[in-house]
């Protein structure tokens, strides 16, 4: 069973590309067939797997217009297991585009449904803003993974965030479900990153990942080479905290497919007693 979750936060600098390229690259390396959707209209998550943004015929704008397949836009293997739907700038111009469009909240996921089945994991990274390409990433995803940086104003975006997701639950996506928090770019040598893990573990009632994403130089160098972390350095400490992440991530999606398989076992068992 496929599962897409879409990696977001409303606050920029908080380590959302960063973890979009290295969960997907890292889910691909424990076996996992992943696809990657670029949301993004900087398109960083394309150039941090190494594909040229300008160069690319097809990407996640003509998909959304219509004006290719999504067989066309994907970037098949870009490394073992892995596929891409990459972005440029010309998503920036999407939304007053698509305004008009029938069910226009559901165009990424008619488009993706189709072969979402597939893929074991896809990961959509979006901007750091609430617009049409957020709001049509969060109608077709069944969870949200949330980056927060080890800062003073995490929880005021948060909080902002919380209540997106609830008005989308509300209006759009009744399925759509956080995934959990990961905290992100954490520096030990400092009181401020054990007070914002604290701070965040004591007022939210929300999962809260075991790993931590420290503050990592080979981390930040790595998508100036296009590569994931453990393409550039795989035994970086930023490389073996995504790993350990993904493996999380793959060991909870293993107990909610089994609850899910259990509820449709139930209800099979109900239908056939009436």
């Amino acid at each position: 069973m496929s599962k897409a979750i879409v990696v977001a936060n409303q606050k920029g600098g908080v380590g959302k590309t960063t973890t979009s390229i290295n969960l997907a690259a890292c889910l691909a390396e424990a076996g996992k067939k992943v696809l990657a959707i670029d949301m993004d209209p900087q398109g960083n998550m394309t150039s941090g797997f190494g594909l040229d943004k300008e160069e690319l015929e097809y990407t996640i704008y003509e998909l959304l217009l219509g004006d290719a397949d999504v067989e066309q836009c994907i970037s098949r293997d870009v490394f073992k297991k892995l596929s891409v739907i990459g972005a440029n700038i010309n998503l920036a111009a999407a939304e007053i585009e698509l305004i008009e469009k029938d069910d226009k909240n559901y165009i990424l996921k008619n488009a993706i449904d189709p072969i979402k089945d597939q893929f074991d994991f896809i990961i959509i990274d979006c901007p750091p803003s609430l617009n049409m390409l957020t709001i049509n990433s969060m109608c077709f995803a069944d969870s949200i993974l949330v980056p927060i940086q080890c800062e003073y104003y995490a929880l005021e975006g948060l909080s902002q965030l919380v209540r997106t997701i609830q008005l989308i639950q509300d209006r759009l996506n009744p399925e759509l479900e956080v995934e959990g928090i990961v905290f992100t770019m954490y520096d030990a040598r400092t009181n401020l990153s054990l007070q914002v893990v604290d701070n965040v573990k004591n007022n939210l009632d929300l999962r809260i990942f075991d790993t931590i994403i420290p503050r990592n130089v080979r981390l930040a160098e790595a998508p100036s080479y296009g590569m994931p972390i453990i393409a550039y350095d795989g035994r970086s400490a930023g490389a073996e905290k995504y790993r350990q992440l993904a493996k999380e991530i793959i060991k909870l999606n293993k107990k909610s497919g089994k609850r899910l398989t259990e509820k449709l076992s139930e209800k099979l068992r109900e239908k056939l007693i009436k």
